[in-house]
């Protein structure tokens, strides 16, 4: 039985993960062009920062060598960047069975998403069985930190909340715990947004998106449609 997973994958050394960390109000996706060589260029797709503060986090990026704004729409800039330096200089000091990593491009999986954390990748994938979830989870458990976060066959639909964001939920819980959603309010916007260290206009798209997101994810699909007035 095939299976849908969603994890972390916790190292430092990742591509663009210093990237995420100096803009750290940015929703940074990955795709990867493996049929490039030993060193595949990124696509990289960043939403809700601005264009100035990310391309100069790629270029302060030992991991960045060029990169070209192929596009935008929005809020979302579309970056091509090709790599400084290839898988060994990248991750030999973190992980040391490269030749584990290389074998686990030829497993029975499909990394479908990939979001770039302050702290690692996180990924949804589809295996095969749990035979080659079991292989993989195993490799980065041995190499790096490894975080299971979905587990479920394919097939099955998503628990409510999923899709979100890590800044998303982060800018969820940390609004509920402090008593922003409470009738009235013991939190403001602002001590929010300076709890998380950022502006309240930041805070308050994240929790609009993420809101948005749970609504959609949850009732709005069982709502009758509105008259035509509105």
């Amino acid at each position: 039985m095939a299976l849908v997973a969603e994890y972390e994958l916790q190292c430092a050394d990742f591509p663009l993960v210093n990237v995420a960390r100096n803009v750290p109000e940015a929703t940074i996706e990955v795709e990867l062009q493996f049929n490039h060589g030993d060193q595949p260029p990124f696509i990289v797709y960043v939403m809700h920062a601005p264009d100035e503060a990310v391309e100069q986090a790629f270029e302060s990026s030992p991991f960045v060598g060029e990169y070209t704004l192929v596009g935008h729409a929005g809020e979302t800039y579309r970056y091509r960047v090709l790599p400084a330096v290839g898988l060994e200089a990248q991750l030999g000091d973190q992980i040391e069975d490269l030749d584990g990593l290389r074998a686990l491009a030829e497993a029975d999986a499909v990394v479908e998403r990939i979001r770039v954390t302050s702290r690692g990748w996180v990924q949804e994938a589809w295996f095969a069985d749990r035979d080659a979830f079991d292989e993989f989870r195993t490799f980065w458990q041995s190499n790096c930190g490894f975080e299971l976060r979905r587990l479920t066959k394919d097939g099955e639909p998503k628990q409510p909340g999923d899709g979100l964001t890590d800044p998303q939920r982060e800018a969820l819980r940390t609004a509920y715990e402090m008593g922003h959603f409470e009738v009235p309010r013991s939190a403001s916007l602002s001590e929010v947004a300076d709890e998380l260290g950022i502006t309240p206009s930041a805070v308050s798209e994240r929790l609009r998106r993420a809101q948005t997101h749970i609504v959609e994810t949850t009732v709005a699909s069982t709502w009758p449609k509105l008259p035509d007035k509105y």
